[in-house]
Parts: C-alpha cells; sequence; structure tokens
C-alpha cells in the first residue's frame, strides 16, 4: 500500500531558530498580536504553543493592565508544559513564574474542594498566575460570576476540546465569560477540528477573534533535521495481528496505538493484543526492571525496549509512564524503541524520536488523528522520515454491521484527505489580467514567467505556490480576503465531512460508473457549504471563497495524480514531491482556468488508490451500500442546479438545454426542469 501524502521539506531552521528576544517564527507571529482581546492561535503540535502563550500573559501582565492570567489544559500532564521558565536569558524582558500553590494540576480529583476553593481564592488576592485543568476551569465556574474575569487573560489550551454543543460545558462556560466579563481570551490548537461536525466556535462568536495562523508546512519546512513525512493507509483482512508486521517496521522509532475495545477491529482483548504484537516481533526476554520496558529478542540478534502503556495493572503502568517521561532520557534515542498504547501517548505526549505513528482502527476524530501525527514530527538530530499509518478493516461482504464498516471507511479516506490539504504548501491564487507579473521570490520555473499564458511560482523559503488561473473570482471584503489566505482549509474541512460528499464522490463519480459530475460537488455542494458557514459575505465574496477552496483542494489532488507513478501491472511503484506533482499538473495542461478546475472530481484520485488497496469483492461492497442510498435529485439540489443556471444563462444569453452534450449543462437543465414539474404538480393538486 503506497503512502497518500508524501511531502519533502527544505530544512530552513526558520521554525526552530529565535529572534532577539527568544522566540521562534511562530511565537514571534503569535507575539505581533499581543493586543488583542481574542485570539485564536492555531499552530501544529510542537511549534511552541505553551512559549507562546508566556510571552503574551507576560506582556498583557506588565504593559497591558491585565491582572492575571488563567491557564486552562484538558489534562494534568500537560500542565508541566507551563512550570516556571527563565526567559530573561533568551533576551525577553520577564520570566514565567507561576506559583507552585496556585499550580493545581497536580494529583488528586480536578474537582476536589482544595482545587474549587484554591482556584476562587486565587480570583481573590493579588497572585498573577494559576495553572489548572479544563475540568478544574468547569467546577470552579460554577456558581462563579463572570465579572471575576474583568482584566484576566484566560488561556485554553487545546482549544479543540470546546464545542458550542448544549453539553459542552467548557465552551458554554467560554461564551459566557465573553458575553458578560472584560476577559481576554487566548485559544491555542493543533487543530481546529471536530470529528462529531459540531463547530467549536458559532460563527458571530468565532469574527471575535484575531486568528493567528501557523500551518504545518511552515512548522515542518523549517526543522533542521526531519526532512519529509509520508502519510498513507493499509487494508487488512482478518486479526489485524497477523497483518501488523506488513506495517510495522522494528527498526523504526514507533508508537503504535492498538484499537478500542468497543471497536470492529479490536479482538477484545487488549492485552492478547499486546502479546501477540510481541511475540510477532520476537522472544521475548523478560521486563527491565528500572524501566518496566519488555524487552524481546528480534531474529537478528537485536533486543527491542517496548513500552507497554496497555496494561492496566497501575504500578507497572506508573512505573513505565515515568520511564517515558525521565528528562534524563529525553535526548537518548536507546531508551525505547517502541511503545504500546490504547489511550495514551497522544495529546501532550513528547518522544522526540518517534519516526513512525502506526495506529489500527478507524479514529473518528480528525483532531485525535492530528494529534497523534504530532507524536511522530519532532525535530531531532538523524531523524530525517516520519510517517504516519492508519491500519484500517476491509469492509467484509460476511459481516453483519457492512454499513458501519462501510462508514469507517469512508471516514478514514475523509481524514486522509484533509490532512493532504493540512500538509500542502499554501497556495496562493490570483486572476490572470493583463497586469499580472512576477512576484519577487517565487521561482516560475526554467524558462521564468510568461506573460502570455497563466504562471505557476514557488517560495521554497516560504513554502507557499503563487498561481495564476483564468477567470478566477477575487475576494473584495476584508473577511473574505482572511477566509482565502488563512481558512480555506476549514472550508475544505467542512465539504470532505459532508457524508453525502464522500459517497457521491468517490463512488458515484464518472470515475467509477456513476452519474456525479465533478461540478455538482465543486459548484453545488462546495457552494452550499460556503453559503452555510459565511452567511454573512455577499454572493460575490462566497463564490469567490469557494472557488479559492476548490482550487486548493483540487490542485492537491491533481498534484497526488501526477506524484504517484503507476507500473504497467497498475501497482503505485513510487513517490515524488507534492511539489513537483503541483508544477507538473500545471505545464501539462498549459493553461489553468477556473472552469477547468471546477470540472475536477476531488475524490477521484482518492478512489483510484482506494481500489488498489482493496480487493475487488470489499470494493464492490462498499459501492453496494452507497448506491443502495443514493437518490435521484432533492427539490434543495435542484434549486442550487436553478441558481447555477441562472448565473449560466447571465454569463452566454441563453437557458442551460437539456438535450446539451455537455454533461454539466444538461444537469443545470434537469435542476430547472425538475422545480418546473414541482410547481405544475402543486398546482394540479
Amino acid at each position: 500500500m503506497p503512502d497518500i501524502v508524501s511531502v519533502e521539506y527544505q530544512q530552513t531552521g526558520n521554525s526552530t531558530s529565535t529572534n532577539p528576544y527568544g522566540m521562534r517564527e511562530m511565537q514571534e507571529r503569535a507575539f505581533e498580536y499581543r493586543d488583542a482581546q481574542y485570539m485564536l492561535l492555531k499552530s501544529p503540535p510542537a511549534s511552541g504553543k505553551s512559549r507562546a502563550l508566556m510571552f503574551l500573559g507576560l506582556d498583557k501582565l506588565i504593559n497591558q493592565g491585565i491582572k492575571k492570567v488563567v491557564v486552562a489544559v484538558p489534562e494534568r500532564s500537560i500542565g508541566s508544559s507551563f512550570a516556571p521558565t527563565d526567559l530573561k536569558k533568551f533576551g525577553f524582558f520577564a520570566n514565567w513564574a507561576p506559583k507552585e500553590i496556585y499550580n493545581l494540576c497536580t494529583p488528586g480529583s480536578d474537582g476536589s474542594k482544595s482545587k474549587v476553593s484554591a482556584f476562587h481564592n486565587f480570583m481573590d488576592n493579588d497572585e498573577q498566575i494559576l495553572i489548572c485543568t479544563h475540568a478544574t476551569l468547569r467546577f470552579a465556574c460554577e456558581g462563579l460570576d463572570e465579572k471575576k474575569f474583568d482584566n484576566t487573560l484566560l488561556a485554553i489550551d487545546e482549544f479543540h476540546h470546546v464545542s458550542v454543543s448544549g453539553d459542552n460545558k467548557l465552551g458554554e462556560i467560554l461564551k459566557n465569560i465573553m458575553d458578560k466579563s472584560k476577559a481576554h481570551i487566548v485559544a491555542m490548537t493543533g487543530s481546529y477540528f471536530r470529528g462529531d461536525s459540531v463547530p467549536i466556535l458559532l460563527p458571530e462568536d468565532e469574527k471575535k477573534f484575531t486568528k493567528v495562523t501557523y500551518n504545518y508546512y511552515e512548522q515542518l519546512n523549517g526543522y533542521q533535521y526531519l526532512k519529509a513525512l509520508d502519510i498513507g493507509y493499509f487494508f487488512y483482512s482478518g486479526a489485524y495481528a497477523d497483518d501488523i508486521l506488513k506495517v510495522l517496521n522494528p527498526n523504526e522509532k514507533t508508537i503504535l496505538h492498538i484499537p478500542n475495545v468497543n471497536s470492529r477491529e479490536s479482538t477484545k482483548d487488549k492485552h492478547r493484543e499486546v502479546e501477540y504484537i510481541i511475540d510477532a516481533l520476537g522472544d521475548w526476554q523478560g521486563t527491565d526492571p528500572s524501566t518496566g520496558f519488555q524487552l524481546v529478542k528480534r531474529p537478528d540478534g537485536k533486543v527491542l525496549r517496548i513500552a507497554d502503556l496497555v496494561d492496566d495493572e497501575p504500578t507497572k503502568r506508573e512505573k513505565v509512564s515515568a520511564a517515558l517521561k525521565d528528562p534524563k532520557q529525553k535526548n537518548s534515542r536507546d531508551h525505547v524503541d517502541i511503545i504500546i498504547a490504547l489511550g495514551m501517548a497522544k495529546e501532550g505526549f513528547d518522544w522526540i524520536w518517534c519516526e513512525h505513528a502506526l495506529t489500527v482502527g478507524y479514529r473518528a476524530s480528525l483532531t485525535e488523528i492530528v494529534q497523534i501525527i504530532g507524536r511522530a514530527t519532532r525535530d531531532a538530530e538523524g531523524k530525517t522520515h516520519a510517517r504516519f499509518t492508519n491500519l484500517i478493516a476491509e469492509p467484509d461482504a460476511e459481516e453483519g454491521l457492512v454499513t458501519e464498516a462501510v462508514n469507517d471507511t469512508l471516514k478514514a479516506i475523509a481524514a486522509s484527505l484533509l490532512m493532504e490539504q493540512v500538509l500542502a504548501p499554501r497556495f496562493n491564487f490570483s486572476p490572470k489580467n493583463p497586469e499580472s507579473g512576477p512576484i519577487e521570490g517565487f521561482d516560475y520555473g526554467e524558462d521564468g514567467y510568461d506573460q502570455g499564458k497563466t504562471n505557476i511560482g514557488f517560495n521554497e523559503a516560504t513554502g507557499q505556490f503563487q498561481i495564476e488561473i483564468n477567470g478566477l473570482a477575487e475576494p473584495k471584503s476584508k473577511e473574505a480576503k482572511r477566509i482565502c489566505e488563512e481558512d480555506l482549509n476549514e472550508v475544505i474541512t467542512a465539504f470532505v465531512q459532508d457524508k453525502t460528499n464522500l459517497e457521491r464522490g468517490l463512488f458515484d463519480g464518472e470515475h467509477a460508473g456513476g452519474e456525479t459530475l465533478g461540478e455538482e460537488l465543486t459548484q453545488v455542494r462546495m457552494g452550499k457549504i460556503v453559503g452555510a458557514k459565511f452567511p454573512d459575505l455577499d454572493e460575490k465574496d462566497k463564490e469567490a471563497v469557494r472557488q479559492h477552496a476548490v482550487a486548493a483542494m483540487n490542485l492537491t489532488q491533481k498534484a497526488k495524480t501526477v506524484a504517484l507513478s503507476i507500473d504497467e501491472d497498475g501497482t503505485i511503484s513510487g513517490n515524488t514531491a507534492l511539489i513537483d506533482g503541483v508544477r507538473k499538473f500545471a505545464m501539462d495542461v498549459r493553461e489553468l482556468d477556473i472552469d477547468l478546475i471546477d470540472r475536477i472530481n476531488p475524490f477521484s484520485e482518492a478512489y483510484s488508490i482506494l481500489a488498489k488497496s482493496m480487493t475487488e469483492q470489499s470494493l464492490k461492497q462498499v459501492g453496494a451500500v452507497i448506491s443502495a442510498k443514493k437518490v435521484q435529485l432533492s427539490p434543495e439540489e435542484a434549486r442550487d442546479l436553478a441558481k447555477r443556471a441562472a448565473k449560466f444563462k447571465k454569463e452566454r444569453g441563453r437557458n442551460p438545454s437539456i438535450t446539451s452534450p455537455d454533461a454539466w449543462e444538461k444537469k443545470m437543465a434537469e435542476g430547472v426542469e425538475f422545480l418546473i414539474r414541482m410547481k405544475r404538480e402543486a398546482t394540479d393538486g
């Protein structure tokens, strides 16, 4: 099974070097907006968000009249990221110096009377910094007047734990504090996604936030050592342990997450699964008495050191967990070889030597996937490659829960498509016009910039593309421009997580012998997503955002098509960089225009890879489940098609024809006819 995503980086060192104040690139960017009352900081794992918060918090305490800083983290172990830190020695004007008494990330219940009382005491005294868990914040805010947060900076780490769902207490508390106090908010996250599709913030609240984004490509491109990251999924049938060594390379430092016991991939006996994996790796030699690691002798004689975090026995697990956190071993590559976990070793877990994050079973949350991948994307000397593999059970025609299995498969594909967008270089699109010209710092290839055609430039230092597209609509409002520059991935996330889009795009597209056209997905379905997500934009700005999102997604997909070379027997033989694929696709089509891009089905390449990685029987089974649910045309879809038909008439001076040889024109005409028929039937009674 090939890697779905293979991205190479320039090793510029920018993301790890510091300015005269001791700030890394991301931290410096965040500090530029230090005066914002509400800040949403979106930055990958290991990019330095905790240190960024220290800089922001100290400036607000010393220079902005803020009296207190409350830092809330999802679990106690992450609280150590905000321990006292000497920032002056690196050039900053103050040190981060929280007092131990107000570090509430200590053993014991998060909702204990002592922690809640300490929180309330802190809000009433002159102390400046408190660190607690999300849970302690929730308990402490019960019955607490929101005005207590006046002139307080509330920093919420791993902000993706918040949502507008009625049963999400943290989301409710945040909204009340924003509505009823003069608090400042810094929300930090490595993944602004929720697997359950519930928004993190309502649009009217989200637009109050100043957004600071530092993307995955910037982070990884700026590393000193890591050069390439690969992401792929691998389908198996039967028990996963039988295929585990097909994807688990004992020579790579690996975190292996076994499936949840309630998932269909699980054998329902997690301890036996760990034993089976250890047996597959070699001969068990016993347990290291000082660390609790399992010692396993490989056939070549090397002894693997394996940390088992699945074992439920508290004493054993605490010993292993403590050994993994031993600060003396942080820079020791040989301390441990493989970590086997179930619910641990994800968010906030730091093992810089991890080269392979291997996850068995579908994960419901894209956030969880991002966090798991983040375990492998730390920069470390001698570590040039990292990869994430998702091992997924094929839908089995004999299974009783075929539909559930199909849904898991679709969601796993959606996650891989979204990760492609997260990891890709940034796309800057502009319409081609007579005034267009080369932009300084961008390389336009061997022949340079050509005034007579659409051009594509790439800036290796910043990891950005500059791409000209004929007919591209430009955003006019400040908000639309911001969305096109910073938040296209959020639009694409909503599009890909829509089940209907996934099902039709993958299994009813022309590539699969189906009827769903590329334009139905890119114009109608993406247009609907943009309209729902940004209702305050005018129609022209909505169309500009739609076109930019489609261009970003489809160029990434077509680049992947070019980048994956296919042998005569249909197997994929290797990868070239995604960047080269973007360049080559742009050269192959000669002229990029928005109509051409709109005709591309964003899911066609994912289907071709799926067809090569699943058995023919399983692929047919999935297709059958999707086809059984297909509805020919709904009134809502007909109205969307009619809107596109009106735009067609305005541009071409005629209505779309139902007999047209152009499939998209015919589809628009069918939408108009459907509405006319509906109206006639309603009139006739």
